[in-house]
């Protein structure tokens, strides 16, 4: 898979695309990511990238110009099976989007800072408009490594077995995964569970698909969410 980014703030996502799994992607060849800084498509003297918008308002808005080259460039090398523009319009980002997203070959996202981007580079190039929630961030960058994170994740191969992605939350529809504990099985009074210290394997699964549905009707209950 390749990911490309573009951003008037490109440095702000060096650091969570060199470490951990995302970097383990890249090492072992299963995602290739390219950051695009938008001043690189300024040709103006000053490399200005935002300008006021018109009708007026507070804020300075990403010009259309700088955006429309650098990706009539990338679009003149390689298909993207995903446009993805990160909006708080957009349609909230899920598993099963991450799921789709994982399938593709090429993915170029579109994101804006200060007050946003000039409205027509979602006209013209967005195939996908995506959201992490229900509040405004300073930029798309976090939403981007958000879903970037997310899908990277899912790539065969990215994860060893012992940590595949499978038996996730969400994968399933809207269930949780039941808790989990590890050593040691005494810490400040509070005990692990005994049945998963039994050893019965059968008993296991099924605390653990209670415990699921606990959390879950938990989760829906705290979430506003209806059956």
């Amino acid at each position: 898979m390749r990911i490309d980014i573009i951003s008037a703030v490109p440095d702000l996502l060096v650091s969570p695309l060199n470490t951990s799994i995302i970097k383990r992607a890249q090492d072992k060849q299963k995602v290739e990511i390219f950051l695009h800084d938008l001043r690189d498509y300024a040709h103006d003297k000053h490399r200005q990238i935002d300008d006021k918008p018109f009708g007026g308002g507070a804020g300075m808005l990403l010009k259309p110009e700088p955006f429309f080259e650098c990706i009539e460039k990338l679009l003149s090398e390689r298909n993207y099976s995903h446009i993805v523009f990160t909006t708080p319009k957009g349609k909230v980002f899920d598993q099963q989007t991450a799921n789709r997203f994982s399938l593709a070959e090429n993915i170029l996202f579109i994101v804006g800072h200060y007050k946003g981007i000039d409205d027509r580079v979602r006209e013209r190039f967005a195939t996908d408009e995506l959201s992490i929630g229900n509040y405004v961030l300073s930029g798309g960058e976090l939403p981007a490594l958000v879903i970037i994170d997310a899908v990277v994740r899912l790539i065969p191969g990215v994860l060893n077995d012992s940590e595949s992605a499978l038996n996730d939350s969400f994968q399933d529809g809207e269930v949780l995964e039941a808790p989990f504990y590890t050593r040691p099985a005494v810490f400040r009074d509070m005990k692990v569970p005994d049945v998963l210290l039994s050893g019965d394997d059968k008993k296991i699964r099924l605390w653990k698909a209670e415990q699921s549905n606990v959390f879950t009707e938990k989760w829906k209950k705290i979430n506003n969410i209806a059956e």
